[in-house]
C-alpha cells in the first residue's frame, strides 16, 4: 500500500517577474534562496489539484 505522507506537504513555488515557475518544492527556506537569484521573482505556496482559483 502507498505512503499517504505526500498528500499533506506543503509545496512551494518560485515565479519569475515574467510568470514562469522557475523552482517548485517543499522546503520554503530553499525557495526563498533560489528566488533571490531571479529578480523581482515570488515564492508562493502551490496550488493542491483541484483546488479553486479565483
Amino acid at each position: 500500500m502507498a505512503c499517504g505522507c505526500q498528500k499533506n506537504r506543503k509545496q512551494f513555488e518560485v515565479v519569475s517577474s515574467a510568470g514562469k515557475v522557475v523552482y517548485t518544492g517543499s522546503s520554503e527556506p530553499v525557495a526563498k534562496g533560489v528566488a533571490k537569484r531571479y529578480p523581482d521573482s515570488t515564492v508562493r505556496e502551490k496550488a493542491k489539484p483541484g483546488a479553486a482559483t479565483t
